[in-house]
């Protein structure tokens, strides 16, 4: 590899951009050169050949000089000794920086859709400090596809194919570069499935062959009632890729001649107004398909991409799509970002328009912000790239997109956070509707909410946009926290209480340290879904407290309840039926089970019938009357979700003698939330005078023995 290589690179660069400093660029390739010296691609080829050759994609889309170098050297951190600092030393922080982006997203290695995921997720953060590096991370891809058959091993060429396919070519129509996005796309498609890309590249071949003339035909006619007109354009056919075609085959579920009537034409046009002009001349002079236009002129994409979309019945009786636009609308949509994205040197930072351009990225950093896992995070990004588009606006006019289907939650989310979470209905076009209302192109929408009002999680299963399902799923993991929080901090306030201590959360930092807890909060929290004993950390902040801390149970079972029951079988193993829970004062029955020895149940048990046939399994059991009885009660309360609910709830168990084994958080509403309390008493009446307590607490809105 000689430098007329890279002799050719600057002059391609000097061709559309004369102020690029030659010299800098020639020892980018020189020092790539160096740096790579003995290694070689898969091919044979001397691996300096890739990032060359990944820098002329880049001056084929006229890119700045930073990104030209960045190319250049965008493997040998990852793969030489070089470091940042020589990188920012031989050139600039800036190219420093780019190359730093690009590296961390190739040494991410995919092996699962979780690892896909995390991949994503740390390309999307890496593009939202510089598009730069997706540019030319996408170009570093393309290069790698097309040499991707040097690749001996056909499961590796499937791994990147399949990878390329669900998350670089989405990520290339998104930022609107098409000929990045369908080059990916049919490569991968030839890796994927061969077979049906030969198929239908024959069947294209053939159609083509067959309609060269037709299109030639039609071409002329539409030229033709154009300039009577006076309008001058240029008109070409679009060809299809054999991949955007098989897609389309497998979404209509119909085969590729059905899809052969539509052919697909493209004008260019001097300026917006000529677009809407020829759009009025081909609707007056050819028969409208309905459903077909689409005004992106007025409503971009959000990659910026404008065109008059429509359908007519043309010259021949044929269907005709059609797509109009100006030269400059032409452009953004072949290069996309890189058209209109603009670089200052020393690092200028972007202007409105630029940052309004890049908002879906923003929105995916918020996503995986609040996203609770890295599948979770796929999902969100997967339905935002994919779906179909539909524009909103707010009462003052401001746009919304969002996509097809989408419903005023989602509208709500889009405008504000604290708008998703309070938002009790929506008006649509000024008529009140329901949340769960899908929205249409055009549609204005005014969100009302009230601050009462709380995210329901029956939203999810309607919400479409990840902003959407990521805050709802946050909303409700803070109020689970919370409601944890207050669990915790109530059970260790008793076990500090019947210690005789008081719960000083100054001193809890031998117990945060030991639990690896960041926060008091987060301590409360675990306790509360029993992941940490309150003993423990009794035990943690008062280490002297007691000769030796207790020995702690295996997690799902029981202090084992102190029994004084008549009739019992000598050196039988004896459990009480968690089905009926019996009290000291009930009536009891034994029954012998096989492999547990013998079970107490209350003479109603309905489990009881299925022994109905089975006399000598019974045993007659009574309570000791000598000596008391310590048995778990399980009782069934719901509180009003107001501070110092539970607190008080549990004092008055303390207060009646009663000792909590056991709570389980049942669920939540906006109001209310139910547990299941299981509670130490001595005798039916016990837990009876508990409940009557507990009754007449104002924090209490039921309370009853649990049926199971």
């Amino acid at each position: 590899m000689s430098m007329d290589s890279a002799t050719t690179l600057v002059s391609k660069i000097k061709g559309y951009n004369p102020d690029v400093n030659c010299g800098v660029v020639s020892s980018a390739y020189e020092f790539a050169r160096k740096a790579h010296h003995g290694q070689l691609r898969a091919s044979g080829d001397p691996y300096i050949t890739h990032p060359l050759q990944v820098a002329d994609i880049l001056a084929d889309m006229r890119l700045d000089q930073a990104s030209i170098i960045t190319a250049l050297l965008h493997d040998v951190v990852e793969d030489t000794g070089v470091t940042l600092d020589t990188i920012t030393d031989e050139f600039s922080d800036e190219v420093a920086r780019l190359v730093d982006g690009v590296t961390k997203l190739t040494r991410i290695e995919m092996q699962s859709d979780n690892k896909q995921a995390e991949n994503f997720r740390k390309l999307v953060l890496a593009m939202s400090e510089d598009i730069r590096v997706l540019i030319v991370k996408l170009a570093d891809r393309t290069h790698n596809m097309r040499t991707i058959d040097y690749i001996d091993s056909q499961e590796k060429r499937e791994r990147i194919a399949q990878e390329t396919l669900s998350i670089f070519a989405p990520l290339a129509e998104r930022i609107g570069i098409s000929h990045f996005q369908h080059e990916l796309e049919d490569r991968a498609f030839a890796v994927i499935n061969p077979g049906a890309r030969s198929s239908i590249i024959s069947r294209i071949d053939n159609l083509t062959s067959a309609s060269e003339n037709t299109v030639r035909r039609i071409r002329g006619e539409l030229l033709k009632v154009l300039e009577e007109q006076g309008l001058e354009a240029e008109i070409s056919g679009r060809q299809k890729t054999p991949y955007s075609i098989w897609r389309k085959m497998q979404r209509q579920k119909v085969e590729m001649e059905d899809l052969a009537d539509i052919m697909a034409f493209r004008i260019v046009v001097e300026d917006e107004a000529e677009c809407y002009r020829a759009l009025g001349i081909l609707h007056r002079n050819f028969k409208v398909v309905m459903g077909r236009f689409k005004d992106y002129i007025s409503t971009p994409k959000r990659n910026r991409y404008q065109s008059l979309h429509t359908g007519v019945i043309g010259p021949l009786k044929k269907k005709i799509e059609i797509q109009i636009r100006t030269p400059e609308m032409h452009e953004i949509a072949e290069r996309g970002v890189a058209a209109h994205w603009r670089y200052k040197e020393k690092g200028a930072p972007a202007q409105p328009e630029e940052k309004s351009q890049m908002k879906w990225l923003n929105d995916l950093v918020n996503i995986l912000e609040n996203a609770h896992s890295p599948d979770e995070f796929l999902e969100h990004t997967q339905m935002e790239m994919y779906a179909d588009q539909v524009f909103c606006f707010t009462p003052k006019g401001a746009l919304i997109a969002l996509p097809k289907d989408s419903t005023t939650v989602d509208f709500a989310y889009a405008v504000h956070t604290d708008v998703g979470n309070n938002c009790v209905a929506a008006k649509i076009n000024g008529k009140t509707r329901q949340l769960a209302t899908p929205l249409r192109n055009g549609d204005q929408v005014e969100i009302m909410t009230s601050k009462s009002t709380q995210p329901n999680p029956e939203w999810e299963n309607f919400v479409k946009t990840g902003r959407a399902k990521s805050m709802i799923r946050r909303f409700i993991r803070q109020q689970k926290q919370q409601e944890f929080s207050r669990l915790g901090k109530a059970l260790l306030k008793k076990t500090f209480r019947e210690e005789k201590r008081q719960l000083d959360t100054s001193k809890l930092l031998p117990a945060l340290a030991h639990f690896n807890a960041s926060s008091d909060e987060e301590l409360f929290a675990r306790v509360g879904e029993n992941l940490i004993d309150p003993d423990d950390v009794f035990n943690q902040v008062f280490p002297n407290a007691k000769p030796q801390p207790k020995k702690k149970p295996a997690p799902s079972s029981r202090r084992k309840p102190s029994l004084n029951i008549k009739g019992l079988i000598p050196g039988m193993a004896v459990h009480i039926g968690k089905c009926c829970h019996p009290l000291p004062g009930e009536r009891i029955i034994g029954i012998i089970t096989t492999g547990k020895g013998l079970t107490v149940h209350r003479v109603d048990c309905q489990n009881l019938e299925k022994f109905n046939t089975m006399p000598e399994l019974w045993v007659d059991i009574e309570w000791g009357r000598d000596q008391p009885n310590i048995v778990t009660a399980r009782l069934e309360a719901v509180l009003t979700n107001r501070p110092g609910s539970l607190a008080s709830v549990t004092t008055q168990i303390s207060q009646n003698q009663g000792n909590i084994t056991n709570l389980q958080l049942v669920s939540r509403e906006e109001d209310f939330f139910k547990f299941f309390i299981e509670v130490e008493v001595n005798h039916v009446r016990h837990m009876t005078a508990i409940i009557a307590t507990l009754r007449a607490n104002e924090a209490v809105e039921s309370v009853e023995r649990a049926k199971t």
